[in-house]
């Protein structure tokens, strides 16, 4: 930790690195979450799966999927579920 060889890193460790996670329901996680406080990117449907994702306070982007039948490119529109 001390010295001119020291590995000390200068951004969040999880700056780059994202992990793929995948569920039974992403819709369901997003909800769960977001109600939370939490802030999710709006899901979309991509190879035939929900995709959500968060990044945590390292900088991990933290992606949730689940298979779905929607069509590709869809997206999540919480205001159809009323």
């Amino acid at each position: 930790r001390e010295g001119r060889h020291r590995n000390v890193p200068t951004t969040p460790v999880g700056v780059g690195v994202t992990i793929y996670f995948v569920c039974d329901d992403a819709i369901a996680l997003y909800h769960e979450l977001t109600a939370r406080g939490l802030s999710m990117s709006r899901p979309m449907v991509g190879n035939g799966m929900w995709v959500t994702y968060i990044a945590d306070p390292d900088g991990y982007r933290l992606f949730f999927e689940s298979p779905t039948d929607a069509p590709e490119d869809s997206v999540f529109d919480a205001t159809a579920e009323n």
